[in-house]
Order: structure tokens, then C-alpha cells, then sequence
């Protein structure tokens, strides 16, 4: 492989101008993103790497002030916009910069359509081009100014091979006939209201929300909830006065312990925390404890039980994407999305018409699965009702 010629940095308006320039004389660009999630309380977007067949451009959003400029290159429906595993990136970018992504290609969702056994990039690299991907700045802190030439080095990789391998998988996808089936799937993922990604990432909920997100606690009694509300409602302002993320602070783990057991004395709490966080945290958390102690205790809040006609259609629409996904070698969230096959089950469509409108811009999926859908659901609800 050829010594590549050094990325361009942008961190410049005349920069920017120039890259926007030269991004919109391309038919399709390849785009990544890096964050700083383990390492700030507040996530944010600290790198955009794009890629055009001869250059490699790297722009520090930490600098530059504006980046509306780049808006139309995201929005423009004639320029193709290449990922791989776009989620993630498309979160960030609408949540930092109100960028409307239309007009994707996501290379890892085309090879898993395709049924590849492994569909990380560093994978799809090493099977089509030979290439040996450094995986050593996967969690490094991309907020850290400036960046050191290897983690540049790093970043433009990300980029760099993107548009030959869609190339790739765009022919393998289309010999196996299931091109339609990508392209369908690139608009779902492009779409706001969930059904192809989340809006917000659960640190953007609120603080007083945050004791709900704690796993493993569903058998905890009012009194702990209470306590356990106490020390998460702490966590999120010491992690937001040290710009940590919580679990940095203080992990899940150790602070259910906590909460079982509600401590009263350094003694008993040093039993749950390391040293370092004993000296540090261990007074504000004994405080967290006493309020939560001296706090009514907590019910969760409850949710609507889902009927049993709604259960019963979950559980036929499951087995059935299961099977036709075997059928196809692939995974079954590629045949029907969770969330459409939520809509389907709680709307019982009655015809493939009702059905198009729970499952947007899919005609390929409609035409292929449409009347099976159908058929699944029908016979043995309309026994039982609804």
C-alpha cells in the first residue's frame, strides 16, 4: 500500500470553506466521527474525519465555531454520505450540530445483510484489502488537544477505505439480490423518530431520572430505591462538576452495594469503594445515604401491562422473523425492526395497505414479507381478540 499524503486539518473558516467546496463537487463522501463519551460528563462530537477519493480531511469542532457550512453537504440527496455503523455518528452530529443526514451508505449494515460472520471495520478491511487496523485509540480521550500524529494517523484510517469497500459491497449486495433490502435499510437508520436510531443518549434524560437507569436494582424494596435515588442524584453532580462521566466516578456496581445496605459509618462504607474514592467521596456519599435513609421510600413508576392480544402477536411476529432470517443467513432485526415489529403488534394491521403504513419506505420488505406478516398475525388473534 502506498504511503498516504498527510490529512488536512481543519480548524479554520477559509479551511472550512475549502472543504465545503471540494465535499460538493463529490458524487460520495465517506464521513466518521469521534466523541469523548468515556471521558466527559457531557458527550460531545471532537472529530468529523471525511474522505473524498484524494484527500483525507480531519475538522476540529472544538475550534471552529460554526460548522453550518457543512449542513447542505449532509442534506444534499445527490451526494452520498458512506459509514460504517452510522448511529452512533448520526446522534452525535444531530444532537452537536442539527446536521439531517439524507442520502447513507453504512458499510457494516451492508455486510450485515450480506450474512459476513464479523462486520467490524477492522475485519471488512483485513478481508478486502489486506489491511492490519491499530486498534489502540478506540477509547482514547478525543477531546484531548492537540492531538498527537498518531492518533491523527488513527482517525483519517476510519475514512480512508470507506468508499472502495462500499464499492465492493455495493456489487456483492446487488449480485445477491438484496440491494433493495440495503437500501431500505440505509433510509430506516436514517430516519429521527426511532424506528432507525434514538434521539438523545440516556445521559441527556434527566438527573432526577437517573437512579431508573441503574441495572440489576428490580428487586430492591422502597427504602432502598430511596437511597439509591440519594447516591445517583449525588453521582451526577459530582460527575458533572469534575466533567467525568458517572460511571468514572463511581460504578454501578459499587453504588447497588451501597444502597443495599446503606452504610452509616467510613467504616462500613469503605467496604464498597477503593481508597481513592473513600478519601475523596467518602462524606458526600454517607450524606447521600443519610437523606435517602430519612426519604419516603420509592415505587418504580409502573407501565401499562401490554394485553394479551398485543403479546401473543409479539411473540408469533419474533418466531417468524427468527425463522425467515435463519432462511437468509442473517440477523432477524434485517427482516423486520424491532420497533416496526412493535408497531405491527400493537396496530394488528388487517391489510397490507394498514401494514405499509407502520413500515415507511419499504417497499422490498412489504412486497417480500408483506402477506406473511399478514398471515402470522391473523389466524389465532382474531380468536382471542383484542
Amino acid at each position: 500500500m502506498p504511503e498516504l499524503p498527510p490529512p488536512v486539518w481543519v480548524a479554520t473558516s477559509a479551511r472550512l470553506q475549502s472543504l465545503v467546496a471540494d465535499l460538493a463537487r463529490q458524487p460520495r463522501l465517506a464521513v466518521d466521527t469521534e466523541s469523548n463519551s468515556l471521558h466527559a460528563y457531557r458527550e460531545q462530537v471532537c472529530l468529523i474525519q471525511f474522505s473524498t477519493p484524494d484527500t483525507d480531511y480531519l475538522v476540529d469542532p472544538l475550534i471552529l465555531a460554526d460548522l453550518s457550512p457543512l449542513a447542505p453537504i449532509f442534506s444534499d440527496p445527490k451526494i452520498e454520505k458512506v459509514f460504517h455503523a452510522v448511529e452512533y455518528d448520526l446522534v452525535g452530529l444531530k444532537r452537536d450540530f442539527g446536521f439531517e443526514i439524507v442520502s447513507l451508505f453504512d458499510t457494516m449494515q451492508s455486510a450485515r445483510i450480506l450474512g459476513y460472520p464479523q462486520v467490524g471495520l477492522d475485519a471488512l478491511l483485513g478481508l478486502k484489502f489486506g489491511l492490519k487496523v491499530d486498534k489502540r485509540f478506540q477509547k482514547a480521550d478525543w477531546g484531548q488537544r492537540p492531538l498527537p500524529p498518531d492518533r491523527l494517523n488513527y482517525a483519517r484510517l476510519d475514512t480512508r477505505h470507506l468508499l472502495p469497500l462500499r464499492d465492493l459491497l455495493q456489487v456483492e449486495l446487488e449480485a445477491a439480490g438484496r440491494w433493495d433490502l440495503a437500501r431500505e435499510e440505509f433510509i430506516r437508520l436514517a430516519q429521527p423518530n426511532g424506528n432507525g436510531r434514538p434521539e438523545a443518549s440516556p445521559r441527556a434524560l434527566s438527573r432526577a431520572e437517573a437512579w431508573q437507569r441503574v441495572a440489576n436494582t428490580q428487586k430492591f424494596t422502597g427504602p432502598q430505591l430511596a437511597v439509591l435515588k440519594e447516591l445517583c442524584d449525588w453521582r451526577e453532580i459530582a460527575a458533572s462538576r469534575m466533567d467525568r462521566p458517572p460511571f468514572k466516578v463511581v460504578d454501578d456496581k459499587r453504588l447497588t452495594a451501597i444502597a443495599l445496605t446503606a452504610p452509616e459509618s467510613t467504616r462500613a462504607l469503605d467496604e464498597f469503594l477503593t481508597p481513592h474514592q473513600a478519601r475523596r467521596f467518602g462524606t458526600e456519599i454517607l450524606r447521600a445515604v443519610a437523606r435517602g435513609r430519612r426519604a419516603a421510600p420509592l415505587e418504580r413508576p409502573c407501565t401499562a401491562r401490554p394485553n394479551g392480544a398485543f403479546l401473543l402477536r409479539m411473540d408469533l411476529l419474533n418466531q417468524w422473523r427468527k425463522h425467515s432470517a435463519q432462511k437468509l443467513h442473517i440477523e432477524s432485526d434485517l427482516i423486520l425492526p424491532r420497533g416496526w415489529m412493535h408497531a405491527i403488534a400493537e396496530k394488528n394491521p388487517q391489510t397490507v395497505e394498514e401494514l405499509a403504513a407502520l413500515m415507511p419506505a419499504s417497499p422490498w420488505r412489504l412486497e417480500k414479507f408483506g402477506e406473511e406478516i399478514l398471515k402470522t398475525i391473523a389466524p389465532k388473534i382474531r380468536k382471542t381478540g383484542d
